[in-house]
C-alpha cells in the first residue's frame, strides 16, 4: 500500500460553493444579538456577491431583494472602512480587501453552521453524522475500508455517503457540505488538507486482438493515430487537460476522440476497430472483459493520486479519529484482504451508513 502521507494542498483557493438559504434563519442570538446577526448577514451577502459577481443573482440566491443586498454591502463597507466590490456598468469585481474578507467570511459562516448543527444534535441526543463524498472513479476498495472502519468511542456514528466528481466534492468540502471526501487529484487549496492513500498510472483498455495487447505496458507515443475514448472533460478538467497537454507536447495525435460519462458507456464504442479507452485503474477493471484487456500507461507525468481530503481548519475529534483509523487499517491490510470486498466489519461497533 505504501506509506500514507498527510499534506496541505497549497495553491490558489478555488471557488467555494455556498448553497441554500441564509444562516440567519437558523441562528438566534440572545446576547449582543444585533451585531452578531448583522455580521452573519454581512458575511453571507459578501460571499454570495463574490461568487455570483452580480448583486441580482446574489439576491436571488439568498432569497432577498436586490436593494437589501446593496444595503448590506454598503453597511459592511462602511463598518470596515474599505471598498470590497467595484461596480461599473453592471459589472462587479472584487477588490483585494474584498478577497481577503470573503476568504475569512467563508470560515466564519462554516463554523456558525457547525455550531447550530452541533447544538441541535446534542439537544436531541441524536446520532453523530459525518457527510462523506466519494468519486465514482476512485477504487471501491478504499470506500469499503472507510465503511468497515470501527470507532469504539462513537458507537452511534452515521456516515452519510454521496457521490460526485472530484472537483465538485472538493468544493463541497470547502463549503462545509461535506466533512470528508475520497477524491482523485483534487484542485489545490490552502484550505484543504489531504491524506494520500494511493497512487497509480492511467490504464489503456483495448481489444485483445489489438497489436498493443502484446505489450506489458503502453507509452503515449504508441497511441498515435488511435481513436481515443476519454472521460468527459467535466468529470475532471485538470486531468483531461493534462492528457491533452502531454499529447500536444509529444506531438501524439489521435485519429479521433470520443467521450463517455461513466466507464461502461465506453464498451459499445469499442465495437469499431482502432479504439482505445484511457481511464484510471478502477474504471479499466470495470470494462476490461468480453474480448477487452488493459495495460498500464507508462507515462510518469500521468499518475493519479487518491486522497482523503477535509478542511484544514476542521478540528473535529470525530473526523480525526476516523481518518487515523482508516489509515491504520490501510497500513495493516494484506493483499488478500484487498481482493475481497466488502471488508469485514466488527458488528459490536458498526457505524450505520446511508448511501
Amino acid at each position: 500500500m505504501g506509506m500514507l502521507q498527510i499534506l496541505p494542498l497549497f495553491a490558489a483557493v478555488p471557488r467555494c460553493l455556498v448553497r441554500g438559504a441564509a444562516l440567519l434563519t437558523q441562528v438566534e442570538s440572545h446576547t449582543g444579538g444585533g451585531m452578531a446577526r448583522h455580521e452573519l448577514k454581512w458575511m453571507e451577502t459578501a460571499i454570495a456577491v463574490a461568487e455570483e459577481l452580480s448583486f441580482s443573482r446574489a439576491a436571488k440566491r439568498l432569497h432577498l431583494s436586490q436593494p437589501a443586498v446593496t444595503k448590506y454591502i454598503a453597511e459592511l463597507e462602511e463598518f470596515l472602512g474599505a471598498v470590497l466590490f467595484v461596480r461599473d456598468h453592471h459589472v462587479v469585481t472584487l477588490t483585494e480587501a474584498g478577497r481577503a474578507y470573503v476568504e475569512e467570511a467563508r470560515i466564519g459562516v462554516l463554523h456558525a453552521e457547525r455550531a447550530v448543527q452541533a447544538a441541535r444534535a446534542a439537544g436531541r441526543d441524536a446520532e453523530l453524522t459525518l457527510n462523506i463524498g466519494r468519486s465514482p472513479y476512485a477504487d471501491p476498495f478504499f470506500t469499503s475500508v472507510l465503511l468497515a472502519t470501527r470507532l469504539p468511542l462513537y458507537p452511534r456514528l452515521r456516515l452519510n455517503l454521496s457521490s460526485g466528481f472530484s472537483c465538485d466534492l472538493a468544493h463541497d468540502v470547502l463549503s462545509g457540505e461535506l466533512d470528508l471526501a475520497l477524491v482523485i487529484e483534487p484542485p489545490l487549496s490552502n484550505l484543504l488538507t489531504g491524506v494520500t492513500i494511493d497512487e497509480s498510472p492511467f490504464y489503456v483498455v483495448m481489444s485483445k486482438e489489438d497489436e498493443l495487447a502484446d505489450h506489458p505496458s503502453i507509452s503515449l507515443h504508441q497511441l498515435a493515430n488511435k481513436r481515443w475514448i476519454l472521460f468527459q472533460r467535466q468529470s475532471h478538467p485538470p486531468l483531461y487537460d493534462l492528457i491533452q497537454k502531454l499529447a500536444e507536447e509529444q506531438k501524439v495525435l489521435p485519429s479521433a476522440i470520443q467521450h463517455f460519462m461513466v466507464p461502461e458507456e465506453a464498451i459499445p464504442l469499442m465495437n469499431d476497430p482502432g479504439g482505445v479507452v484511457i481511464v484510471g485503474k478502477s474504471a479499466a477493471l470495470r470494462i476490461a472483459r468480453d474480448g477487452l484487456t488493459m495495460r498500464p500507461l507508462d507515462e510518469a507525468a500521468l499518475m493519479m493520486s487518491t486522497l482523503l481530503i477535509s478542511r484544514s481548519d476542521n478540528d473535529s475529534k470525530l473526523l480525526s479519529e476516523l481518518q487515523r483509523n482508516v489509515m491504520r487499517r490501510l497500513n495493516n491490510l494484506t493483499i488478500d484482504e484487498q481482493m475481497s470486498l466488502p471488508l469485514r466489519v466488527d458488528h459490536n461497533t458498526q457505524a450505520s451508513v446511508i448511501a
